[in-house]
């Protein structure tokens, strides 16, 4: 839920325990463990959208699921009111890339559908999004969605210790551009702790040596999102929707990561 021209002021040191370095949250031990409660929920919650997508649901019924999963699990739904948002998650098919609001919209047999979810547990927030495929799909479909969540996984063994940002969008945009799939420019990844939106920004694009030095204890979130076209997007007249701006597919993954000195630690595993 991040845009790169539309910044979340980042509430001051005071409200938080996490020591700061330009600006940049470095979480404690304790704080990683509540990182690591949020994540989970997230993960079980993405488990059981996988395994409940089918062909004559609503995104409206998918965002039902996910409200009462993550009740359950004694969280809150970080997205639900954010900035206005009216459902507790993102649901985006097809052409939507991010940001698509859950309605009762119903999904057919060979869509794709984009589900982002964000839970806050004792403080602490999860985030994260997989595409999916309803039904089956085309193979240019299936390979667009296998591309972008490959290319996270590119970005997330680019987050070492002493590595910076730009190694990481580096990674993900050489990846996408080497298969000819657009690389969404205006929407980035962010710093995840206390706040939904933290710094640093992590663009999934960029120079490698450049951008905020990666330190053990920070925590960010990783989400490329590749179009089936040009990288180009727009809003819809609903302030939140983002599609692509020539009406091809998009697909869109996300995680949670900690930066360890043994290297980058997924917080939103799911299966």
């Amino acid at each position: 839920m991040n845009r790169l021209s539309r910044r979340d002021k980042i509430e001051t040191a005071s409200n938080s325990a996490s020591l700061y370095s330009g600006g940049i949250t470095i979480k404690s031990p304790q704080e990683l463990m509540a990182m690591r409660r949020a994540g989970a929920v997230v993960g079980e919650v993405l488990t059981l959208l996988k395994r409940s997508v089918e062909p004559g649901m609503t995104t409206k019924e998918l965002d039902t699921i996910a409200y009462k999963e993550i009740i359950r699990h004694g969280a809150k739904p970080t997205f639900k009111g954010y900035r206005g948002f009216p459902a507790s998650i993102c649901a985006s098919i097809n052409e939507e890339i991010v940001h698509g609001i859950p309605s009762k919209r119903v999904l057919k047999e060979g869509d794709i559908i984009k589900v982002d979810v964000g839970a806050t547990l004792d403080g602490f927030i999860g985030d994260a999004a997989v595409s999916m495929a309803v039904g089956q799909t085309s193979p240019e479909a299936t390979a667009l969605m296998d591309a972008t969540r490959l290319s996270l996984e590119e970005g997330i063994k680019a987050a070492r210790p002493g590595n910076r940002v730009g190694d990481i969008g580096a990674a993900v945009q050489q990846f996408g551009e080497a298969r000819g799939y657009g690389v969404v420019r205006e929407f980035v990844g962010h710093g995840v702790g206390r706040f939904l939106h933290e710094d640093p920004q992590v663009p999934n694009y960029g120079q490698p040596g450049l951008g905020p030095l990666l330190r053990p204890g920070m925590c960010i979130a990783i989400e490329p999102m590749f179009n089936m076209g040009d990288w180009r997007t727009r809003i819809l007249d609903d302030q939140w929707t983002v599609v692509t701006a020539d009406g091809q597919l998009s697909a869109h993954f996300e995680h949670s990561i900690a930066i360890t000195e043994d290297g980058p630690e997924i917080l939103t595993g799911h299966t």
